[in-house]
């Protein structure tokens, strides 16, 4: 295990150098985390590796266990491409916002309005349900139906329009009414983008997200391809070796609910932008900041409520914001304080659920609580 102080952050890159001698103030909790992170790797249901960046105002730490790559042993790096999974529907969740701002949406606009074409029992959805998973429109990822197009041709995605189809065209309940996190509506919130603005969802993206908040190395890919470097991702089923499954899949089976590629530090730079609300005006930031009790998936740390396209995080060290994510070889944490002054990632390689591990899913929420905890300094 390692820990790297990471000095100020600037567009240059940010200079590395060992904690050793060092003063923070969040020892306690930075040496626990430490602990946790090498405890974790050498579970046997653990992941090969685990990166976490924790910040605090200018200042910040890498704290990482294992390795990137089981055939070369490298160690996680701040630079490395990985697969952000449903930490991606932050990303359509802040261009949503960012055209309400500036008026080319409204969270009242509805499915029937942009997207006539859906089915006609979702035509009364607005962006507002979709972006808290209150819509009732079924999960298309859960249907079998994609599940066998993925396996008959999964390093080639279908049109983004198409992943709708794959789930049911009834409601599961009248919109407004329940939580129920769908991947479905983020795809119909980055359709509805399109709609909006005649311009596909990724250059929107580009325009209204990844270049205002300096985020060089992010993008929405179709393909399978990583850029390199990337942290590998793997499938652990012990006692089999971690069996490498980066490319898999390619990334355009997810598009908006979870094809974003990313590395630690632009995952970083994005959450604290997001979370403090950059780009937004008042009234669209109070709707992006009014939760109600609904849990992200998987299950981030303390009690959790969801807002639109961010979820709180009410945990004994204090409250932050942000969003998780797992696919095939990955799982990820990134949140911070309301006023992106304080930050966390967490970056494994490796997909970490309570169905497949729950004292393993367990140890990882301890790890994200640890995370918060020195992030905020507690």
């Amino acid at each position: 295990m390692a820990t790297l102080v990471l000095g100020c952050v600037s567009s240059a890159g940010l200079g590395i150098a060992s904690t050793a001698g060092a003063s923070t103030g969040a020892e306690p909790t930075s040496n626990a985390l430490d602990q946790a992170l090498t405890s974790f790797v050498r579970n046997p249901n653990g992941p090969p590796g685990i990166a976490v960046v924790v910040q605090r105002g200018d200042h910040v730490e890498l704290h990482r266990a294992g390795t990137a790559n089981v055939d070369t042993g490298a160690p996680l790096r701040l630079g490395d491409s990985m697969r952000l999974a449903s930490v991606a529907k932050a990303f359509s969740g802040a261009t949503a916002l960012a055209l309400v701002t500036d008026g080319e949406l409204s969270l009242a606009s509805t499915v029937g309005d942009l997207l006539p074409k859906l089915p006609r029992a979702w035509s009364p959805v607005t962006l507002r349900e979709l972006l808290q998973h209150t819509s009732g429109i079924p999960d298309f990822s859960q249907s079998t139906k994609f599940q066998q197009a993925v396996v008959a041709s999964p390093l080639k995605p279908p049109p983004p329009r198409v992943l709708t189809t794959y789930a049911e065209p009834k409601l599961d309940f009248t919109p407004g009414t329940k939580y129920r996190y769908s991947n479905t509506d983020n795809v119909i919130a980055a359709l509805m983008i399109q709609a909006a603005t005649g311009r596909s969802y990724a250059a929107e993206l580009q325009h209204l997200v990844l270049r205002p908040f300096g985020l060089s190395h992010t993008s929405l890919p179709r393909g399978v391809r990583l850029p390199a470097p990337f942290i590998h991702g793997y499938a652990v089923a012990p006692p089999a070796a971690p069996e490498d499954v980066t490319h898999v899949f390619a990334a355009g089976w997810a598009w908006a609910s979870g094809g974003v590629v990313s590395t630690p530090r632009d995952a970083n730079a994005f959450v604290r932008a997001y979370v403090r609300g950059k780009g937004l005006d008042r009234e669209t930031r109070a709707a992006q900041l009014t939760f109600i009790p609904g849990s992200s998936e998987p299950t981030g740390p303390g009690t959790n409520s969801a807002g639109l396209a961010l979820f709180r995080y009410q945990t004994r060290c204090g409250t932050v914001y942000g969003h998780t994510g797992n696919t095939a070889g990955y799982t990820q944490f990134v949140a911070a304080s309301r006023n992106g002054r304080n930050s966390t990632v967490v970056s494994i390689n490796a997909q970490i659920t309570p169905h497949g591990s729950p004292e393993t899913f367990t140890e990882l929420r301890r790890i994200y609580t640890l995370a918060v905890c020195a992030a905020l300094q507690r």
